[in-house]
């Protein structure tokens, strides 16, 4: 179906159940969109599993995390839509029929209302579901975790960022259900003997392909791991990621030092910044283990 008026020609796809034409209040911006619906069978809640909304203006960028969404087992039920109008439209009425949404994931740079307006209009619910931000740029990061972001995904979305952040909202949906882990033995290696450490002895952990080199108090080791279990498994047992390739022990933090809206942290002689994408959550894990970062 299509439409003219003000010399804008806009198409609409879909039917008039699926498909919104809306003028924008800022002017001659007009906001078609099309709720996404792909050859995929749409899934349905699953206990355990997360409900979650998609937006993005981009008809590719919102195929694609709608696909790696539904691909995570974690994850029951994907909907996405192309702006965010229609994402309010759709966020009340599922509140309004009290059915479950426990995050929204959103792009930042799209036309009319971006994606911090929107997140500003969730965050005023009295439950908001939790906010993803998915975007190219790491500019808008600190604002967007000054809006209490769940976390803060860069394009193209890596499948193991993706699932560290299914685990994020999993905590925040039900933080009463994942238990915290023992303290495993893990085989490692050095000057290739092969010995055992407590996971409780390791400070940091830095990924190096599929290695990974644990630094302890008695020297380095080596340990072949999946990036999935540092990102899941030692993040549950005290673990906290601060930039692609290393994790920290928070226990065996030393000092933590915030200035101009950064963060370093500092474990075993080692002093890492924070990436923006991690900030929120190394703050998070440094209160509860009841650590003052130190400000300059």
């Amino acid at each position: 179906m299509t439409e003219q008026n003000d010399d804008v020609v806009n198409q609409v796809e879909g039917d008039a159940a699926t498909a919104v034409q809306m003028r924008d209040v800022r002017g001659h911006v007009y906001v078609n969109s099309q709720v996404f619906t792909s050859a995929e069978p749409a899934s349905s809640p699953r206990p355990g599993r997360l409900t979650v909304l998609a937006v993005d203006d981009e008809a590719p960028a919102l195929e694609e995390i709608v696909h790696l969404l539904r691909s995570n087992p974690r994850v029951g039920k994907v909907d996405g839509v192309s702006d965010a109008l229609t994402a309010t439209r759709y966020i009340h009425e599922v509140l309004r029929q009290k059915e479950p949404l426990d995050a929204v994931f959103l792009d930042i740079e799209m036309p009319g209302l971006n994606g911090l307006d929107l997140a500003r209009m969730i965050s005023r619910f009295a439950v908001p579901p939790g906010l993803v931000f998915v975007t190219a740029w790491q500019k808008h990061a600190v604002e967007a975790f000054e809006l209490e972001a769940v976390d803060y995904l860069l394009k193209p979305v890596r499948t193991d960022r993706l699932a560290d952040t299914v685990r994020k909202l999993l905590d925040r949906a039900s933080p009463h259900e994942s238990e915290p882990p023992g303290d495993p033995l893990i085989p490692v290696e050095r000057a290739g003997v092969e010995a055992f450490l407590r996971l409780s002895e390791v400070c940091l952990a830095e990924l190096d392909g599929d290695h990974a080199r644990l630094t302890t108090a008695e020297g380095e080791f080596s340990v072949r791991v999946p990036v999935s279990v540092l990102t899941a498994d030692w993040a549950a047992a005290g673990f906290v990621r601060v930039d692609e390739r290393h994790w920290v022990a928070v226990e065996h933090v030393e000092n933590v030092r915030l200035a101009d809206r950064t963060m370093t942290v500092q474990a075993a002689g080692r002093s890492l910044e924070v990436g923006p994408e991690h900030l929120r959550e190394a703050r998070s894990l440094l209160v509860r283990s009841r650590r003052r970062p130190e400000r300059h």
